[in-house]
This record gives structure tokens, sequence and C-alpha cells, in this order.
């Protein structure tokens, strides 16, 4: 139980200063700590602080969201089972690191999973298969609430990228999901997985030629300071998933429930504009750096998805077994059903 000191620190010293900042003012029947690993800066923290203003006002001060950024509440595999355990009432994970924990998710890991265009995607994600991707969750001791999108990954390369067929025989680091070495081997390239805090030096090094991360993540890490080539692909999903404690959730009037819920997909158009600019912030810094950017045509993309999605999806139903057969039916009919 170690591994959880950090929570319970950070849960005792935030019950103490909430004492402090409540002392004057009536306390709230439910306080909810949420953690997540992103800074105040960014897109996720900024619209978690909107959804606790809206539900405090929605409940009459009845329910505080306490949002706790910056993994001040531990590492994602912490605040995740402390969430199971109660510890803390909610965590806004990405996606990609929960496969462990629930491999039906990993179906996000597939490339090309959703439509280029912004609104199409949003409505497969609002479709009975974001319904039953947050249903995945309940056998495991935490309810899905919601998906929120956070961003689209792109290729970098110190090798070109000049047309697809460049791909082949590169090295690009990748998280550790068989997923995505299959997405890479697709396209003759080999895929290495590599911790995240060794990339900037894999990449100066030549261990591995290239990698895949949205373009605010390529910025903020300044993967492009060591990268030539950048290919604006936006093929792989960023997304993040809302999880609550189902007995603090389930402890809630059904219609505190019906707020929440509410709160967290109202605030998803707003979320996309923001997460949209700062990518366009962002292209324009890597841009002024000098590296070489091209962007797929729509025949590239569909040439790629062509290309990737069968490995990547066996590769996924061998992993998530039947549930992940089930789910990746359910979403090849709503795939199929929208007008992309």
């Amino acid at each position: 139980m170690k591994q959880f000191s950090r929570i319970f620190k950070a849960t005792l010293l935030a019950g103490g200063m909430s004492l402090v900042v409540a002392s004057g003012a009536w306390a709230a029947d439910f306080v909810a700590k949420i953690g997540h690993l992103e800074s105040p800066a960014q897109s996720r923290h900024i619209f978690l602080e909107r959804v606790a203003e809206m539900v405090s006002e929605r409940t009459d001060g009845a329910v505080e969201f306490q949002i706790f950024p910056q993994a001040q509440l531990g590492n994602q595999r912490e605040m995740t089972e402390g969430v199971q355990l109660g510890v803390i009432q909610a965590t806004v994970s990405p996606a990609a690191f929960l496969g462990g924990f629930n491999a039906t998710v990993s179906i996000l890991d597939i490339p090309f999973l959703y439509p280029a265009d912004g609104d199409i995607a949003q409505e497969l994600r609002e479709s009975v298969f974001g319904d039953a991707l947050l249903e995945s969750f309940s056998d495991k001791g935490v309810v899905g609430v919601a998906l929120w999108p956070n961003g689209l990954k792109n290729f970098t390369s110190n090798e070109s990228l000049a047309d697809l067929a460049s791909f082949q025989d590169q090295k690009f680091r990748v998280m550790n999901s068989q997923i995505l070495i299959e997405q890479f081997a697709a396209v003759g390239a080999s895929a290495i997985a590599l911790p995240f805090g060794e990339l900037y030096t894999s990449l100066q090094t030549g261990v591995v030629d290239g990698q895949e991360n949205p373009l605010d993540t390529i910025l903020r890490m300044k993967f492009h300071e060591v990268q030539k080539y950048l290919v604006l692909s936006n093929h792989g999903a960023m997304e993040d998933v809302v999880l609550f404690n189902p007995e603090w959730w389930q402890g809630l009037p059904e219609e505190y429930r019906t707020v929440i819920t509410a709160a967290f997909d109202e605030v998803v158009p707003e979320l996309r504009v923001h997460k949209a600019e700062a990518v366009a912030s962002a292209l324009g810094e890597i841009r002024a750096s000098g590296i070489d950017i091209r962007e797929l045509s729509d025949e590239e993309k569909v040439q790629l998805r062509d290309m990737m999605y069968p490995r990547a999806r066996a590769a996924y139903v061998e992993r998530a077994g039947d549930a992940g057969e089930a789910l990746i039916g359910v979403y090849e009919s709503a795939y199929e059903a929208l007008d992309n």
C-alpha cells in the first residue's frame, strides 16, 4: 500500500485546506477530490474547473469538486486505483494509461478510429459506441461518466516522410501497446516501446528515428528540436476518460448525477475549440523552428487507414478478447452509419 502514501497525504492536506476555506461558509453535502496529470494551463484542467463551477451552481452548492492537477494525487495508476478504493472520488485519465486496467479501452489505440471531421467524430463519441466504451468500465470498480477529446497524434522523424513508402524500415517510439506496434508494422516500420521521459534523448541519439504525439505535446517536450520532418496526419485519437468511484457516485441523488454528466458533456464544444487553438498555436511555433512540415492528403489518409486498421484491429481483438470483439462490432456499425 506504499504507492498510496502520496494520495493519502495529499487528501489529508486537501481536507485541512478545505476546512480553512470553508470555515466561513456552509460545507457542501458531497465533495469529490478529482486528480489528473496535466498542468493548470492545459485544456483538461481549465474545463474541469469550468465543470466544477457549473455543478456547484446547478446543485446550489451541494456538490463540490476539488481539482488537483499535475499528479498532485499520484501518478495515473495510483489515481485510478485510488478511485477504485474510494481514497479519491474521481480522476480524468488519458485512455492510453488505462489499457492495463481495462483492455477494452485500448480500442482507442487503433489508428484513424475517428473520422477526420471533428463534428462527425464527436457524433461517434456520443453514439452507442461511446456509451458502450464507458459501460466497459462498470465491472472494473469505477464508473465511466464521460469521454473528452484531447487531441490527435501526428508523426515526426529524422528520416524523410515524403510519402507513405518512406515509413519503410524506420524506427518509431510507441507507448507499450501491441496495437501501436502493429500500426507501424503495417507500413514496414518497426516500433520500440520506450518510456516517455526517455524519448527526447532517444530521438537525439538515434535510438529511434521518430515518434507520434499531438502538436502541443511535440512543442512542450521540444521534440521538434531533435526532429527534421513532421507529417500532419491526425491519425491517432488522444481521449480522456472521466472515472468516478461507484460508492460516491451512487450515493448522490439521481438529479445530481444527471447534472454532473450533463456538465461534462456540455463543455465539450468549447473544450474542442480551446484545444484546437492550442494546437494551432503550437503548429505556428513549430513551423517557425524550420522543421520540414507536410500535411497528408485526404487520399493518403484513406490509404494509410486501409493499411494500418486491419492489423491494429486484429491486435486489439487478440488483446481484449470477446469484450473487444463486441465493442469493435458496435464501433464499426456506428462508424458506417455516420456520413463520412
